[in-house]
């Protein structure tokens, strides 16, 4: 019997931010009531899409504070805390588990491009720290380099608090090798919202999703149709909402989809830098397809 419990649909939320650029602490548990009422399965605060560069420890501190005050029981937190020096990426896991974190989204090393074996012992010293369980987040666009499946595998087998992968890559290759030889307890997600629907297809476990901060409950409804092997359901759904999966990525995540989010006046249109502005053009598109999706 499996004893894997991260699975589903989990919304990579977004941080709100006030004129001055502080955190909206008030927007935010405004959207943690969103996404418990919308039946999003994990939430998770200061990860990429949530600004996480940006923030400090002390910002990363309120804020899962703030989600897990408002979620409770209700919804599981599982919290962004990686970096590239494992040290401080270390330091970091720390801190979202003393917040109140009941799971850990950690990012490959980037920009340093290591070794396998550099990435094994990052991922072993931060799993040695913390006792929550941790989802690593291999995402190549974005930090210059591949977690090859051998090192996810050999990982999830060595700890048993490594206990996911959020595989935000379209190497289906590699996703077929770790659902085909990862151990029981090890869940395998896709980061790719374009990819839910032949992802879970394939035996996935489910999305850590962008395109949930807008529509949770189809995103919902996407993964579950797809699980159960209702296809037709899940095809329909997908085409309802591939053109929103492809705009959320027109610029920059998360400039769109906080964009979108403050069109549907549930945050204000603030990103720090170095994030900037959806361009005029891009921001027409958007708002159209938002209008034409009935989310305005």
């Amino acid at each position: 019997m499996s004893t894997r419990f991260i699975s589903g649909s989990a919304v990579a939320l977004v941080t709100p931010f006030r004129q001055d650029c502080s955190v909206d602490t008030v927007a935010l548990r405004q959207l943690v009531r969103f996404h418990i009422a919308a039946g999003t399965d994990i939430i998770i605060p200061c990860g990429t899409t949530g600004e996480s560069p940006t923030l400090s420890m002390e910002e990363q501190s309120l804020i899962i504070r703030t989600v897990k005050e408002e979620a409770g029981e209700k919804i599981m937190v599982a919290a962004g805390a990686g970096t590239n020096a494992t040290d401080h990426a270390v330091e970091l896991a720390k801190n979202a588990e003393k917040a109140g974190a009941s799971a850990i989204l950690s990012v490959a090393p980037y920009y340093n491009k290591p070794s396998q074996e550099g990435i094994y012992q990052h991922y072993a010293r931060i799993a040695e720290a913390v006792s929550v369980p941790i989802i690593i987040y291999n995402v190549p666009g974005r930090t210059g380099s591949n977690v090859a499946a051998s090192t996810i595998l050999r990982l999830a087998r060595n700890f048993g608090n490594i206990a996911a992968v959020k595989e935000a890559s379209d190497n289906m290759a590699q996703i077929t090798d770790l659902l085909e030889e990862r151990p029981e307890h090890f869940s395998v997600l896709t980061g790719e919202d374009m990819l839910i629907l032949p992802f879970m297809a394939m035996g996935g476990d489910g999305v850590i999703s962008v395109a949930a901060n807008q529509v949770p409950s189809a995103v919902k409804q996407l993964v579950e149709a797809a699980r159960a092997g209702r296809l037709d359901e899940a095809r329909a759904i997908n085409t309802r909402y591939r053109r929103l999966f492809r705009l959320n990525f027109i610029e920059s995540n998360p400039v769109p989809v906080k964009y979108a989010l403050a069109l549907m006046g549930m945050i204000e249109e603030v990103y720090r830098l170095p994030l900037v502005p959806l361009a005029e053009e891009n921001r027409l598109i958007l708002k159209e397809e938002l209008q034409n999706l009935g989310l305005l």
